[in-house]
């Protein structure tokens, strides 16, 4: 693999903007005070972090505060309810800028951000897996081919998104958060899962660390023991948020020897990059970038949930792919934002998620047709809608499961009665005068815990004192 360097001296630095230093932007001024105390309140509740690329490049700032990425990125006051805004204010107001919170205050926004949802689909009480009858800190593994892990160094992001699932992970509720300083317990659950095939590093966001972290998670999963791992994914948001970071970073060309001697080793290196607009991919670093990812032998999967006030616009996801087509990437999903954070500010009826997606099937040829969607991933699975249907005399939303806590599940349909006001799986009944759905007959409800896939096994601990063949027993 031959990486062409760029130099640019005038290369921007990455300049992050929170709520301590926004002012400090030259756009902070051109809001209207009502915008800036929006900022200021909601973000004491939900994270945020912009960057200026995002605010130079990406938003129109004469169409704020109507722009996706002003929304996507900026906090506003209706995404709390009208009382908690209020108190949220009077609270934050009444204390000095720059000023601790009072406990008044800290108590206030632990109970909005509990209301929230925080950890949606069992992501802390049913997806972590376990040895020893002990949590495995900073991983995940909700399906049995895939565990996700969480760097403690990517738990952050270039800029926050305002609709994100995981926001938790950044306003320091410690107690909901994942992340691993290293990944040697990662290394030693995969040599007893052979079943896995793919780990996803996520977070936040990898691709925040330098490239030598990024390799010391990474390079490990290359070793003969784990040659069971096919396929290694990197989530990542920094191809729309900072595409510098494979362009013109100083690590920038490190960072894509790293993804090339993943793909020399048999391995697929796949980016799951994170895009919600068709903007985010019209500036030409951006599709530099694109180009410069591909060019390592690694595939870039596109995908990003359907978000009101952000994306409603079946022209502008049908840009995206099809730009993303020319470039080389590779259009994957559609998501139904999910239930938590601010969720009634940005979700939409299931029933609109299928008209808009649909439309914009119809705008692409079949090469960008790999998308699929709108897929809510749910406590059973991430489940698909694949159409509106009479049948029987009843009008049905037709679902399947792309992938599912239970394997026997996937590709199985099933139906649900039409609901034009349904936002979300669990607001969905079955169809045809069922009581239940298939897999809460087989499996417990939407809710409950479902039986583990894989029985408990053991990581053989040694000691730090003692000889590499020394190892300290330990039982199931």
């Amino acid at each position: 693999m031959n990486i062409v360097p760029i130099r640019d001296a005038a290369a921007p630095k990455f300049q992050p903007y929170i709520r301590q230093t926004i002012s400090r932007a030259r756009q902070w001024e051109w809001l209207a005070p009502d915008l800036q105390e929006a900022v200021r309140v909601v973000s004491h509740v939900l994270p945020f972090r912009t960057n200026a690329y995002v605010m130079d490049q990406l938003i129109d700032w004469n169409n704020v505060p109507n722009d996706p990425i002003f929304r996507m990125t900026f906090p506003h006051r209706d995404m709390l309810a009208p009382d908690d805004y209020a108190q949220l204010r009077e609270l934050v107001l009444a204390q000095g800028q720059g000023q601790p919170p009072s406990a008044a205050l800290a108590a206030l926004v632990q109970r909005i951000r509990l209301r929230m949802n925080p950890h949606p689909a069992g992501q802390m009480t049913h997806n972590v897996p376990r040895v020893n009858d002990a949590p495995l800190k900073g991983m995940q593994h909700k399906y049995k081919e895939t565990v996700l892990f969480f760097p403690s160094a990517g738990q952050t992001c270039h800029a926050y998104c305002t609709f994100c699932f995981r926001w938790p992970q950044f306003v320091g509720m410690d107690d909901m958060k994942f992340d691993a300083a290293e990944s040697q317990q990662l290394c030693a659950y995969l040599a007893l899962h052979p079943e896995v095939t793919d780990v996803l590093i996520t977070g936040g966001d990898p691709l925040i660390m330098n490239t030598r972290a990024l390799a010391e998670v990474i390079e490990p999963l290359l070793a003969p023991q784990l040659a069971h791992i096919q396929n290694i994914r990197i989530g990542t948001k920094s191809v729309a948020y900072w595409p510098q970071r494979f362009v013109s970073d100083r690590d920038a060309d490190d960072l894509l020897r790293l993804f090339g001697k993943v793909v020399a080793s048999g391995r697929n290196l796949a980016v799951m990059g994170h895009y919600s607009h068709a903007v985010e991919l019209r500036p030409d670093i951006a599709q530099q970038a694109v180009k410069r990812i591909v060019g390592t032998g690694a595939t870039l999967r596109m995908q990003g949930p359907l978000i009101r006030h952000i994306n409603e616009d079946p022209h502008s996801w049908a840009e995206l792919w099809q730009t993303g087509v020319r470039l080389g990437a590779i259009p994957y999903y559609m998501f139904v934002e999910r239930d938590t954070g601010p969720r009634a500010y940005f979700q939409l009826p299931l029933a609109r998620a299928h008209e808009i997606f649909q439309s914009a099937y119809q705008l692409v040829s079949g090469l960008a047709r790999t998308v699929r969607g709108p897929s809510m991933s749910a406590f059973p699975g991430k489940v698909v809608i694949d159409g509106v249907a009479q049948i029987g005399g009843e009008k049905v939303f037709a679902l399947q499961f792309l992938q599912a806590r239970n394997p026997d599940w996937v590709r199985k349909p099933f139906y649900a009665r039409y609901d034009a006001h349904a936002t979300w799986m669990d607001e969905l009944q079955p169809a045809f005068g069922k009581d239940k759905f298939f897999f809460e007959e087989e499996g417990g409800s939407r809710s409950e815990a479902l039986p583990a896939y894989a029985p408990r096994k053991v990581i053989p601990l040694r000691r730090a004192d003692a000889g590499s063949d020394a190892e300290l027993p330990h039982s199931a």
